[in-house]
Formats: structure tokens, C-alpha cells, sequence
């Protein structure tokens, strides 16, 4: 079965960082686009950043760029995001998820995601 372990999420204060990880197996790793969509109560889902597979090019919503990075690692089998000076709007459940390539990735087509982790941002 495929998986997608994400962990790392936790209380911050405003300003602060945290570092997400997710491990995948069961599928060809190397063979798929990968990245973090996010979700808040309420709130649909938002794509927040996604490393491509073919050349490993990298990609972040607006509203996470220069704060946050994204990167894989084909032989470890995981992806971790880094997430910098943490705002109350990124109080979220962060889902790591797996696509054919990041274009099908923006349009929330997954071909498979985890079960998420919380990250809450006091203030």
C-alpha cells in the first residue's frame, strides 16, 4: 500500500519555524512530483509547494514565498518543508501528497496523500 508518513507539526509562536518530514513507500518515489497542501478549519485545501520529479525543480504558493522551502531526497525516500517565520495564517493540517507532475499537483490532483500533521501558529 502506499504510504505518505508526514510528521513534525506542533505549537509555535508567531515568527518561529518548524520542519516538516514525510517518508513514501509503496510507490515508484523518483517517478512522481511531490509536495505539501495544506487545510484549515473551514478552509479548502491549499497547495503550498511542490519539488517536481524529472529535474527536481522547485515551486511555492505566494503565500509562502521566502518563507518557506521544500526539498526531496530520491534515496532517503522523503520530502521535508521548512517552514520560517510562521504566521497565524499558517495555522493548518499539512498533507504530504504525490502527483503524475506539480502541474496536475496545483489542480489538487493527487494520485495518493497521508494523513497529515497539525501545525498551529499562536499569537
Amino acid at each position: 500500500d502506499v504510504q505518505l508518513q508526514a510528521f513534525g507539526g506542533g505549537l509555535v509562536q508567531v515568527g518561529g519555524f518548524l520542519r516538516l518530514s514525510c517518508a513514501g513507500s509503496g510507490f515508484t518515489f523518483d517517478d512522481h512530483a511531490i509536495g505539501w497542501f495544506r487545510q484549515a478549519p473551514g478552509e479548502e485545501r491549499e497547495g503550498v509547494a511542490c519539488v517536481m520529479n524529472k529535474d527536481g525543480a522547485k515551486e511555492y504558493a505566494d503565500s509562502v514565498k521566502g518563507r518557506f522551502s521544500s526539498s526531496r531526497d530520491n534515496a532517503k525516500k522523503t520530502v521535508d518543508l521548512q517552514m520560517n517565520n510562521l504566521k497565524p495564517e499558517d495555522t493548518a493540517v499539512y498533507f504530504c501528497a504525490i502527483a503524475i507532475r506539480c502541474s496536475y499537483f496545483w489542480r489538487a490532483e493527487y494520485e495518493d496523500w497521508g494523513q497529515g500533521t497539525k501545525v498551529t501558529v499562536s499569537s
